[in-house]
């Protein structure tokens, strides 16, 4: 299994190595980036690439590590004894399984991926050293041990929002994400708006990188909120001069509200026209 990028998902040549290099490893690929920089797309694409399932486990504040193995559901059990159904002999009936009991037991080698890690618990990591290491768990209420048939492939995305144990760390292959350079950009715009005039691209790219270099901005704008800034342009039939224009709404960009996600960004920018107009 090698991984080269695909026709919707550039990929930098050291992100390329770091996915081979977990796969050939067996160990989960931990994936940091900013915001909207592709993380989440990478699993995606890469399932498409090796053509296999793609498992999707999505991470919140209140997601606890073993829902990710399997629940008893114990409420319909209960109701099903009240009803004399003959379902509630067999325990098995009301053991909900979980992504990674999906993983394991898949018949193709999948992609496995647990998203937004660092939305959760702090212990929420080492709750699954075990489970990602040895690639099994056991399930008391049934006493069985489900054990993985083949490794799947772990993909691992974090925003950074906090640190994760050391033992999780070692465990798995890092890569962070760079920002993608003007020339990277204007690769990645073209995957997504291959007929767009390279004039607008250029003026566009060039207002997008000033703006994420303003001092004192509260969230820089994502390569996701500039691919949809861009299919709004194309939309208005907006063009590189009217980009240029400075006199548009206090200064602002054309359908700023793209870029910007915030009032206090949104000011200050305000702020900043009136003071060059001044100067």
């Amino acid at each position: 299994m090698q991984f080269t990028g695909t026709e919707n998902y550039i990929a930098s040549d050291s992100l390329k190595l770091a996915v081979n290099a977990a796969i050939t490893l067996e160990k989960p690929l931990l994936i940091k980036g900013e915001p909207g920089t592709g993380k989440t797309m990478l699993a995606e694409e890469l399932a498409k690439a090796l053509d296999t399932e793609l498992i999707q486990w999505h991470i919140k504040s209140t997601t606890k590590a073993q829902q990710g193995l399997y629940e008893y559901d114990a409420v319909s059990r209960l109701r099903d004894s009240q009803l004399g159904d003959d379902r509630v002999h067999d325990i098995s009936n009301y053991i909900v399984k979980g992504k990674l009991w999906q993983a394991f037991t898949a018949e193709k080698r999948p992609i496995l991926l647990i998203d937004e890690i660092d939305k959760a618990d702090i212990e929420f990591p080492n709750d699954l050293l075990l489970e990602l290491d040895k690639m099994e768990f056991y399930v008391y209420e049934t006493q069985e041990v489900i054990k993985a048939k083949q490794r799947p492939i772990v993909i691992i995305t974090s925003n950074n929002e906090k640190e994760l144990p050391d033992a999780f760390l070692r465990r798995c292959f890092f890569h962070y994400i760079n920002f993608p350079t003007p020339e990277e950009m204007a690769s990645i715009i073209d995957v997504h708006h291959p007929n767009i005039k390279q004039e607008l691209v250029q003026t566009a790219l060039s207002v997008f990188f000033n703006l994420r270099e303003v001092h004192g901005l509260r969230k820089k704008p994502s390569t996701s909120e500039l691919i949809d800034w861009l299919k709004l342009l194309l939309a208005e039939d907006i063009d590189a001069k009217t980009l240029h224009d400075k006199t548009h709404k206090g200064g602002l960009m054309p359908l700023f509200g793209a870029l910007l996600k915030n009032e206090q960004d949104v000011s200050l920018l305000e702020k900043l026209a009136f003071m060059a107009k001044r100067g």
